[in-house]
């Protein structure tokens, strides 16, 4: 061997392999077009988004789920409670009317019978009797049974009256049938016969609904509702709304006194004619009266009872005494506040302090 193929030989052994460049470029995914990466990107976040729809829709079916469950068990503990309410109220009615039967029994009185062990006061007058088979038909026209298991004529007249009965939808529900507000005007005198007595309870109420219903709606168009003083104005109403309910529930079966209901009509008709001041001087007279108070002065004389008795002489009970009375009347006087409020008088001088 020469020395120039030794030298080729050897030259040949230090070059690198020429042809492993081609092979490698060849070498297929190694380059990628740009459209087919933006595609498989696409692809990826199709996927992606697909899978995580899928996650939230198997987590709005299962909190749907729990829901539905949360909703059928309250359903069912209702029906169970409703249920034992009236099993329990069964149950002491059946050992009520036992109770009465062995003591009519021990005192030797008639057996009870279904129709007397009813409330009497439900009956209704003869004068509001219906004869039985008028009955059915109105009861028949108005889509309810016409005789159900063991009714008594009585009681299909009395499951009428209740069907029947008006309750009006206002701030508090009472059976008191409104008036217009063009009639709510008192005239400021008692009244002697039942039906104008009757009539001036239905002026009374629909003053005291509108008053409240207004109060209301002067809450509810409030903006600013979050602060210390809105809160406070709320509670105010909705207690005046509850302390008020006894009054209507009065003024329903003509119970309320004469000695109230005076002041109370020159109370409304000041306010209906805008004089708050003499409104509040007939609410003061009510509340704290006239009657002599007490305050350092407790003896007249040197016998102690008979000067109280001098202190108190022909003045009556005070109406403060009885916590209802007060707190219906408390709430009359927070009508007048808002009344002013929302019908001011013409003369400034009867705003109240």
């Amino acid at each position: 061997m020469d020395f120039a193929s030794l030298m080729s030989k050897e030259i040949a052994k230090a070059k690198p392999k020429a042809e492993s460049a081609p092979a490698d470029r060849a070498a297929p995914g190694k380059y990628m077009r740009r459209a087919d990466v933006e595609a498989e990107r696409q692809k990826a976040y199709l996927a992606e988004q697909k899978e995580l729809e899928e996650k939230r829709a198997a987590k709005a079916a299962e909190k749907r789920k729990r829901e539905e469950d949360a909703a059928e068990e309250a359903r069912i503990r209702d029906e169970k409670r409703r249920k034992l309410e009236e099993d329990t109220r069964r149950r002491r009615e059946e050992t009520a009317k036992e109770e009465e039967r062995k003591r009519r029994k021990r005192l030797g009185l008639p057996e009870l019978k279904e129709d007397e062990s009813a409330d009497a006061s439900a009956d209704g007058d003869a004068e509001d009797d219906i004869p039985d088979g008028e009955l059915i038909e109105k009861l028949r026209a108005l889509g309810e049974p016409a005789i159900l298991f063991g009714e008594s004529h009585k009681g299909r007249l009395r499951r009428h009256k209740k069907l029947t009965t008006v309750v009006s939808k206002g701030p508090i529900p009472t059976t008191i049938q409104m008036v217009d507000e063009k009639d709510m005007k008192v005239d400021g005198t008692m009244p002697k016969d039942k039906e104008a007595r009757r009539y001036l309870f239905r002026q009374l109420a629909s003053y005291f609904t509108m008053v409240l219903r207004e109060w209301e709606m002067a809450l509810a168009q409030e903006e600013r509702r979050d602060t210390f003083e809105s809160r406070a104005a709320v509670t105010a109403m909705i207690q005046s709304r509850e302390n008020m309910t006894p009054l209507f529930r009065k003024l329903e079966k003509d119970d309320l006194d004469d000695d109230i209901l005076e002041p109370v009509i020159e109370i409304v008709k000041a306010a209906q004619e805008r004089r708050y001041v003499d409104a509040n001087d007939g609410y003061l007279r009510l509340s704290i009266g006239k009657a002599a108070w007490p305050i350092g002065v407790t003896m007249v004389g040197i016998h102690e009872r008979s000067a109280r008795e001098k202190l108190h002489d022909g003045e009556r009970g005070h109406v403060m005494g009885d916590e209802v009375t007060r707190k219906y009347l408390q709430s009359i006087k927070r009508c007048l506040t808002f009344a002013q409020v929302r019908w001011p008088p013409e003369d400034i001088r009867q705003l109240m302090g």
